[in-house]
């Protein structure tokens, strides 16, 4: 059966195959009524929730870890990082893995973001993405890559388009990946295989 997020991943697996002018390619998401939107390059997969294994002494927004295909990658729930109510998990919820990078850009790793639904891949030309505006010294916007104009049918909308390697700041990415560096794998992987069973 197709879904939503079927298609969605096969128009990015088409677009990532399709490397001319993936600078301007954006992956768009939801969160409540807000779409947001992640450059394609970033993007490596998109999967339904699984099984996530907790860690203790992380943020609230990092909501454990996951086993992929043998690889172990945290997760954060942008919900949560956001300051935005907590919703239950239906069937359109799902993970996006994004490589992020750390401040000056010499290591990269895989974090799975889960958000309530993943919409489209969207050619949003530079022309049409304007500065993100100020909102005053008590709100940063280092993460807002810009805010991207597209006209959907006969109006014309507003996607915040994020960079995903400043959602979290350089001593966040650190903690969470010593986190997860730390699991113990085998267990972890037990764990994982139980909770799927």
């Amino acid at each position: 059966m197709t879904t939503p997020q079927t298609e969605i991943a096969s128009s990015l697996s088409d677009a990532l195959e399709d490397s001319r002018d993936n600078d301007n390619k954006f992956l768009t998401f939801c969160l409540g009524q807000e779409e947001y939107g992640v450059v394609i390059l970033k993007v490596r997969e998109i999967i339904g929730i699984i099984g996530i294994t907790p860690v203790p002494q992380l943020p609230e927004y990092v909501k454990g870890v996951i086993n992929l295909r043998g690889k172990i990658i945290p997760v954060i729930e942008l919900r949560t990082k956001f300051a935005m109510p907590s919703v239950e998990y239906t069937e359109a919820t799902c993970v996006i893995v994004v490589e992020v990078s750390n401040g000056n850009e010499t290591e990269h790793f895989q974090m799975g973001v889960i958000v309530d639904s993943v919409s489209e891949v969207l050619n949003i030309a530079r022309d049409d993405i304007e500065p993100a505006p100020k909102f005053g010294d008590g709100l940063s916007t280092e993460y807002i890559l810009g805010m991207g104009k597209v006209t959907d049918g006969d109006r014309e909308k507003v996607v915040l388009l994020l960079d995903i390697d400043r959602v979290l700041t350089e001593s966040e990415i650190e903690s969470i990946r010593g986190a997860s560096g730390s699991c113990d794998t085998d267990k972890f992987k037990a764990e994982s295989t139980q909770a799927a069973a």
